[in-house]
């Protein structure tokens, strides 16, 4: 059940199963730091801090700018309405994809704080437990087959879904330690009708994969990409 608590300039979003600490505290990395539930974090536009909370391991995440404008405006955006933030965005796209059983982490809760004609905004969702990347396992092994068509069945049906994902490459392809695949990092993505748009999603993945066998000489070939569609366009 997603529950809303609103206070001033701030809306949070969550979902009550998942989050049992006080909403308007879990964006607040001081507040996991006091109950030494801080278990890591990782560098990219920002820091991602990694803790524990009463259910499960989470993700917490806040948003950024990159590139140039980036420099200037690092965390704020033009507001336009509550449910047009990208916080809350991605938070129902998540819950959207998780309810059509496709792998992508649980949302947890989504903030957003208004300031003036800006807001900035957090995420909370799920670690996804002894994962790794696309690239860090192809620069040390090959993957079968089967793996490959497995990816491909899941990319499928995030499609199914109607869930263009404008940046799909293999950073954003995760393998744990059952072998599962997950899709993560839906930052920007949205729901689209028809299906003109997948093929360019699917181009775009494989332009990373070419990318890093060029940069990190990853352990892959233009048939295992193959096999990726195949499982592709088994499932779609």
């Amino acid at each position: 059940m997603i529950k809303r608590y609103q206070s001033q300039n701030q809306i949070v979003w969550y979902d009550e199963q998942l989050l049992l600490e006080p909403p308007e505290q879990v964006f607040n990395v001081d507040f996991w730091q006091q109950q030494n539930s801080v278990v890591g974090s990782a560098q990219g536009r920002g820091t991602t801090w990694f803790v524990q909370t009463q259910v499960l391991q989470a993700a917490l995440r806040h948003y950024r700018r990159g590139g140039l404008f980036g420099k200037l405006v690092s965390d704020s955006y033009w507001f336009s309405g509550w449910e047009k933030t990208r916080s809350y965005a991605e938070f129902r796209l998540l819950t959207q994809l998780a309810d059509a059983g496709v792998n992508v982490p649980k949302p947890i809760a989504a903030r957003v704080i208004k300031k003036g004609f800006t807001y900035q905004a957090d995420l909370l969702s799920e670690k996804i437990a002894n994962a790794k990347d696309l690239v860090g396992i192809l620069q040390h092994k090959d993957l079968q087959p089967k793996k490959y068509q497995a990816i491909g069945a899941e990319i499928a049906k995030m499609h199914k879904a109607y869930v263009n994902h404008t940046d799909l490459n293999i950073h954003n392809l995760l393998l744990d330690s059952s072998g599962k695949i997950w899709i993560i990092d839906f930052d920007k993505c949205y729901q689209q009708q028809g299906t003109d748009w997948q093929q360019s999603n699917l181009d775009r993945l494989l332009r990373s994969f070419r990318k890093e066998q060029k940069k990190r000489n990853i352990h892959w070939n233009e048939d295992d990409f193959g096999h990726l569609m195949d499982g592709y366009n088994t499932t779609i």
